[in-house]
């Protein structure tokens, strides 16, 4: 799959195992993935690879095809329901906030580094909820939650929720 995509376009689908493994990637598979640009790939001695990839776009698996050696599916865009422009700019403000509160914690070098990612992405929502995701959510089912999620609203008061919920542990 990887020799595949390096010698073609440099893209994967990234899916997430639901189940065990199965003959059948749609019993085991979530429905949503997300399509990644292989921006570093390191072979490894054990014929296994480290790779860095930049997400692109969130996809739905829409038909599993048998036609390769490995999981291959057709796919469609997973669109995001966008923040109604009157609420756009509170939320986004609600979320920076719980950023910040987050980031107290941190060092001073680590902290500032988070920052200017998230507000090289802040003009776009959707965006920034993904980075946020990223960064900030350890746990892979609501990873995974967040990724499903089309509406873009719900994610922000999801990550909000949890980041909030994560400083009020702390303080425990």
């Amino acid at each position: 799959m990887l020799d595949d995509a390096l010698q073609s376009h440099c893209m994967i689908c990234v899916g997430t195992l639901t189940s065990e493994e199965t003959d059948n990637p749609q019993e085991c598979t979530a429905p949503v993935g997300t399509v990644g640009l292989i921006r570093v790939s390191r072979e490894q001695t054990d014929g296994r690879s480290n790779l860095i990839l930049h997400g692109v776009l969130r996809v739905e698996f829409t038909d599993w095809l048998f036609e390769k050696d490995y999981p291959y599916a057709a796919i469609q865009p997973a669109p995001s329901v966008s923040i109604p422009e009157s609420e756009t700019l509170a939320v986004v403000d609600d979320l920076r906030s719980a950023v910040c509160v987050a980031l107290e914690n941190f060092p001073d070098a680590i902290a500032k580094r988070v920052r200017n990612a998230v507000e090289q992405v802040a003009q776009s929502p959707a965006a920034f909820a993904d980075v946020i995701a990223q960064q900030f959510i350890l746990d892979p089912v609501l990873r995974r939650e967040l990724l499903e999620e089309p509406s873009v609203k719900k994610r922000f008061d999801k990550l909000v929720h949890e980041l909030r919920n994560a400083e009020r542990d702390d303080r425990n």
